[in-house]
Order: structure tokens, then C-alpha cells, then sequence
């Protein structure tokens, strides 16, 4: 959904919920509710209400990583965000420049052979962009091998301009993150889950709906560069296919919380429509044209206008169900970006729903 509206940069959420005024937690944002075009608005901790005994969330345990490093090109500064691990040890990286207020801007990336000193005298070198068709991310070697270690020592977490300032990389955590076996994790936080508390999770529990845990590790997505998704690492266990199989079979809806679910479970279905236990990388890309298989509904952040994310949310619900919900999100005030208001998109119709009149109100 490109289109020319505009978000306005006092939209933006700068610090999170829990830092806007006292008794507020996680949970105090606002949750736009919508089924096709028929839109509600709620308070976050209104959820275990609009959901019901049966439906299944998706939820992604990925750990954010403290994946911003400063570093330095001869006697320049720059900040180096560390994004994705390949499988030859090279990481995917972003070069930015710091804007002197805390945060970086955008910079262009190589040329190849370019060397990054970091903190105890470690070196990146960048060998080539990440992709043929962009300059903003390329594929580095590091001298260090430990470089999660390097990034835990030295680093902080991605923050962007649009925030107030530094926050400590707990405030990037969701109640879902689990260390990973190898130790990754997520250069930048999925935060569609980011409200939920362990409260609130304790009463979804409570009224019936379950919860199907899977991993995708995130990788930069730079507020100024609008690509789409490059590939990211996923595992999909086998409980969490089984959990989602037989919420599928009995009257259960499937809702994703957050984009990088709908990805990774929507790489894991076969022809049959079944979903399989996997892990490696992804490369799907959620388009209308492609439309989804297994989820019925959404659970997510607002997004840019020109975000690809909006064709994945398009795939789900449809243009003109999105097109009224932000223009709604618009009009209504709420907030953007990881530490802003979140919108619940629910099936208007087909297997296991009531219609929107009984979940939007």
C-alpha cells in the first residue's frame, strides 16, 4: 500500500509506555481493532476480550541483540548495526553516521575492501552488499570469531531518530524473548508483542488461548530505506506445528503477533496446507498476490505508508480494510514505530469466526 499520506513525525512513540507517566506498564497503549472495514478502538489490556477461548497466537522468542557498535573509518566515526549471521561466519551489516543527537543517519554502504576499527582492536571489513540490487547492507568479516560477545561488551541497541534517547536493552526484550542454542538473536526488536505482560499473558491463559512459540531473527530494517524483507533466519518446532494444526482442525483462529510470525509460519506450511516443523532461512516475501495460507489475523505494529510490511497486512485483510484502519489510526492520534500503539486485525469471515460484530466491539 505505497501511498501519499503522511505520517507526521509527532506521531511517533519516543520512549515507551511505561515511561509516559506513573501506574502505566507495557500494556498501556492503544489497540485499533479491526475486521474488514469495521473498526473499534481499545485500551491493549481490552485484549483477552476481544480474543476467545480456542484462538492461538503466534509468538516470536527471538532475543534483541545489543547490535549497535561504534567504530571508526580512518579518524571518521561510525555506528555499525550489526543485522544478520550468515552461515560462513560473514555478518550483514549497516553503516550509519552519528547525527550528533544520540542516533545515526543513513550513509551510503562499501565500497568493498572498506575497513572498520572497533572497540579492542577488533577490525570488519566489507567484502560485498548483501543483495544486487542495494548498496545498504553489506556481507563483513569481523577478526574477532565471538562477536556476539564483542556485541554484549560494546554494544547498544538500535535506536533511531525518531526516539527520545538511549534505553537500556531490557526495554527492547518482549515477554516471549528466549536465549537462542546459538546464542542470536534479533538486531531490531519484534515488537508487536512488545505490550503484552505477564499478567496479561497469564489471562489469555486463563480464558483459553493458547500460545505457539516459533523464531525468526530479525535483521536491520532502516527507518530511511523501504526494501523488501532479505532472508532471515527461522525455526518453526515441531509442538508449536502441531499446536497450530489442531487450532486449525477445531474453532480456533490463528493470529500472528507480529509480522516476523506471519513469515516464518507462512514458510513452514506445505502444498497441503499443513504446517511442518523447519528451521534455516527464509526468503518469502507475503504479497496479496501471494496471499497467506495458515493465518487468519494479525497482531501488529503501525507501519510507514511505504512499508513492505503493508502488503503482508494487505494479504490479510485487504486493501480497503487497511486503508480505513489507518486512516482511522490517523485521525484517532495513535502512536507509531516499536514503542507506539498496535492494531488487531481479525478475520471478518470464512472457517471458525463470528463475524466482526462479535470481536470488534
Amino acid at each position: 500500500m505505497t501511498t501519499t499520506v503522511r505520517v507526521p513525525e509527532e506521531r511517533s512513540a519516543r520512549v515507551p509506555a511505561e515511561q509516559r507517566g506513573p501506574g502505566r506498564d507495557r500494556d498501556s497503549v492503544r489497540l485499533l481493532v479491526s475486521c474488514g472495514t469495521e473498526v473499534s478502538h481499545h485500551a491493549f489490556a481490552e485484549l483477552p476480550r476481544r480474543l476467545r477461548a480456542g484462538d492461538l497466537l503466534i509468538v516470536n522468542t527471538s532475543p534483541t541483540l545489543a547490535a549497535a557498535v561504534d567504530g571508526w573509518i580512518g579518524h571518521a566515526r561510525v555506528v555499525v548495526h550489526f543485522s544478520t549471521r550468515g552461515d560462513d561466519g560473514r555478518w550483514a551489516v549497516e553503516l550509519r553516521d552519528p547525527d550528533g543527537r544520540g542516533t545515526t543517519r543513513a550513509r551510503a554502504g562499501g565500497p568493498a575492501g572498506t575497513e572498520v576499527r572497533l572497540a579492542g582492536d577488533v577490525r570488519l571489513v566489507l567484502e560485498e552488499p548483501l543483495t544486487p540490487y542495494g548498496s545498504r547492507l553489506w556481507w563483513g568479516r569481523v577478526s574477532e570469531p565471538d562477536v556476539l560477545g564483542l556485541l554484549r561488551r560494546h554494544g547498544r541497541p538500535i535506536r533511531y531518530s525518531y526516539t527520545q534517547r538511549d534505553q537500556p536493552l531490557s526495554a527492547y526484550q518482549t515477554v516471549f524473548a528466549l536465549p537462542s542454542a546459538d546464542g542470536g538473536g534479533s538486531a531490531e526488536m519484534p515488537s508487536a508483542a512488545r505490550p503484552f505482560t505477564a499478567r496479561l499473558v497469564a489471562e489469555l491463559v486463563s480464558r483459553g488461548v493458547q500460545f505457539a512459540p516459533i523464531t525468526l531473527h530479525t535483521g536491520v530494517a532502516s527507518a530511511e530505506a523501504h526494501e523488501p524483507p532479505y532472508p532471515e533466519r527461522y525455526e518453526v518446532p515441531e509442538a508449536s506445528a502441531r499446536l497450530i494444526n489442531a487450532a486449525r482442525a477445531g474453532e480456533g483462529r490463528i493470529l500472528a503477533v507480529g509480522t516476523t510470525a506471519v513469515r516464518a509460519v507462512e514458510s513452514a506450511v506445505d502444498a497441503g496446507g499443513v504446517v511442518r516443523a523447519r528451521k534455516g532461512w527464509t526468503d518469502l516475501v507475503v504479497t496479496p498476490e501471494r496471499g497467506v495460507r495458515v493465518v487468519d489475523g494479525l497482531l501488529t505494529g503501525l507501519h510507514e505508508p511505504e512499508a513492505s510490511h503493508l502488503l503482508m497486512l494487505e494479504a490479510i485483510a485487504g486493501r480497503a480494510a487497511i486503508e480505513r484502519s489507518y486512516g482511522e489510526a490517523l485521525s484517532g492520534l495513535y502512536l507509531w514505530h516499536e514503542f507506539g500503539d498496535v492494531h488487531l486485525i481479525l478475520p471478518e469471515e470464512g472457517p471458525h469466526t463470528e463475524g466482526c460484530s462479535s470481536n470488534c466491539r
